[in-house]
């Protein structure tokens, strides 16, 4: 299970649409939303989900599956006709925003410790020993993307995205396919003016050639494909305030 190179500024992403151009430029692109929440992989055996892994180290993750199958949004068993006989899924847990801050309110009537983001707040969930627990917190899931598969039949991302839909899975509906290079930079100042109005975290975008056969002919590095990237939005920055210090003297006399 590979992670995605990023890029970071418009001069990287130029570089990146250049070395694509020199093995297609008759491609489209398929633009998303970048979740950020926790990497995880689902496997379904004629229909059925029967194993949830996180990425681990991306050849060996930690098993959730109890866990998984008490959020709301994966289905235990996928819907529909064709169903095929494995379908190796991979996405994203995540606490939506709106969740988050309920929950962290009520963390903190019980005189509890509460999260500093929901990143951290998914992954905690999700990892924990007793399903129960992850039961209780309001986590949600996207699918972005497909592993292993029999008896699945696609030509692009957006195909598959829509398959993926049929079987009953969370797929975004925050992606768009485009033409141009254009297009994309559009689809990236969008987000980053918009991106507290998504009901997710967002780091920043993902971008990926849509049509199968030229993200095969790309193929990948050692830990990423080609065919794909990340454009990065700049940390977010507060002012913050000083209250006060307490200084205290160790056993030594050191302040």
């Amino acid at each position: 299970m590979m992670s995605l190179d990023n890029v970071f500024d418009d001069e990287e992403l130029t570089a990146w649409f250049d070395r694509i151009a020199k093995v297609s430029t008759k491609n489209t692109w398929l633009c998303e939303v970048k979740v950020d929440g926790l990497a995880i992989n689902l496997l379904y055996e004629n229909g059925k989900l029967v194993k949830a892994l996180t990425r681990g180290n991306g050849i060996t993750g930690e098993d959730v599956t109890l866990n998984i199958k008490t959020i709301k949004a994966v289905p235990q068993e996928l819907k529909g006709k064709n169903i095929p006989t494995i379908l190796e899924v991979r996405g994203e847990v995540f606490f939506p925003v709106k969740a988050f801050n309920e929950f962290n309110d009520s963390m903190e009537e019980a005189g509890k410790e509460r999260f500093a983001n929901p990143r951290n707040a998914a992954a905690g969930s999700l990892r924990q020993k007793d399903p129960r627990v992850t039961a209780s917190r309001p986590l949600s899931m996207v699918v972005h993307g497909i592993g292993a598969s029999k008896g699945a039949s696609f030509k692009s991302q957006s195909d598959a995205y829509e398959l993926l839909k049929s079987y009953g899975l969370p797929t975004s509906t925050r992606y768009k396919v485009v033409k141009t290079k254009e297009d994309v930079e559009e689809f990236i100042a969008y987000y980053l003016e918009h991106r507290h109005d998504v009901e997710h975290e967002i780091d920043g975008i993902v971008i990926k050639v849509n049509e199968l056969d030229i993200q095969s002919e790309l193929g990948f590095t050692s830990r990423a494909p080609k065919w794909a990237i990340a454009y990065k939005y700049p940390p977010e920055e507060v002012v913050t305030k000083l209250l006060d210090i307490k200084v205290s003297v160790g056993r030594t006399g050191r302040v």
